[in-house]
């Protein structure tokens, strides 16, 4: 089965893929830990993969499990990251 959701197009998706590295990054900054630091604290052993996502470099992005360790790390509540 292949759906088409004509309402959700691709440039909204990297949006809010955008949208939600731009928040970890912020939180990250204002708790002053490096991206290795918190990379290691969420079971990501390449810092260059983390920094990807981060910066949304080669379209990669963080997925649930990343946000979910990364909320518990940083102290905040998943949904600050999505909303």
């Amino acid at each position: 089965m292949n759906f088409t959701f004509p309402n959700i197009s691709d440039e909204e998706i990297k949006e809010f893929y955008d949208n939600v590295s731009k928040k970890v990054k912020k939180c990250r900054k204002d708790k002053n830990i490096t991206q290795l630091d918190l990379s290691l604290e969420i079971g990501i052993k390449s810092v260059a993969f983390y920094s990807n996502c981060e910066n949304r470099k080669y379209n990669k992005h963080f997925n649930l499990e990343h946000l979910y360790k990364i909320s518990k790390a940083l102290n905040k509540d998943i949904s600050e990251f999505i909303t």
